[in-house]
């Protein structure tokens, strides 16, 4: 990425850096951060393959630091996490397969409407619980505590979009998991960070054996990513279930109109 030390390449590197803070910040709270690393790293001249895997390891630092962040919330959730923890694994390992092998114009029609159709759930997360809640009153059957078959298998699908692009990924997670478990959407972000960055790191550990990176472009997202994901961890368990789903709608809505845009 960088060839000689001179006042352009000097504005990359702090483009870098500073993608990298706001991305680790962003999927901490959010999600979507790549849709903010992503476009700097293809601005200073790296291919787009290239890019998307120097992406992935270089935000693993920020995803872990985000998790931690959310380590109260995820107390006494550690079965259900490892379990879909694996789920997330599987389908990152098929994801970043899928990146390799498929042109990049084979997601491009469906992730838009997948992630506006992930949105719709997280707005109206509050009325189709509910709603949800009611009929298995009816049916005296109460909701499983791990979401059953049907979230995992919608958690590992997911995750192979996380290990192809995952722009957007946590935001498709916290959706799933809203309609199958009667939990907090603070909890529910917790859970998200893990998933991400399980993702993240397996398909890096794949990437790394498969792929070029930039490790410029990696040291410096790692970096940046190391300190938004806790700083972002702390802002985000702050703010309101409300201000949360606000946020989520809004992030995600920018994200699908940059990939329409693109």
């Amino acid at each position: 990425m960088l060839a000689a030390m001179n006042p352009a390449h000097l504005a990359e590197m702090l483009a870098v850096l500073a993608a990298g803070l706001a991305a680790g910040a962003v999927n901490a709270v959010v999600g979507s951060g790549t849709l903010i690393s992503f476009p700097v790293l293809l601005a200073t001249g790296l291919p787009p393959v290239t890019a998307t895997v120097s992406n992935a390891l270089g935000l693993i630092p920020g995803s872990i630091g985000g998790a931690l962040g959310y380590r109260e919330e995820l107390r006494g959730r550690g079965r259900r996490v490892a379990l879909w923890s694996v789920g997330a694994a599987c389908g990152a390992l098929v994801g970043a397969s899928l990146l390799l092998a498929l042109p990049a114009e084979v997601f491009e029609t469906v992730v838009p409407v997948l992630v506006g159709v992930a949105l719709v759930l997280v707005a109206g997360q509050p009325l189709i619980r509910g709603r949800l809640q009611r009929r298995r009153a009816r049916k005296d059957r109460p909701a499983r505590p791990d979401g059953g078959p049907l979230l995992l298998a919608g958690l590992t699908t997911a995750s192979v979009y996380g290990g192809y692009f995952s722009a957007a990924q946590g935001i498709i997670y916290v959706a799933l998991m809203g309609l199958s478990l009667d939990d907090e959407l603070q909890r529910l972000n917790a859970v998200k960070n893990v998933l991400v960055a399980v993702v993240n790191s397996v398909a890096a550990l794949f990437f790394l054996a498969a792929a070029d990176f930039d490790w410029t472009a990696v040291a410096l997202l790692a970096t940046g990513s190391a300190i938004g994901g806790p700083v972002g961890a702390r802002l985000g368990r702050r703010l309101s279930p409300v201000v949360l789903r606000t946020l989520i709608v809004t992030v995600g809505s920018t994200a699908i109109l940059v990939m329409v845009a693109r």
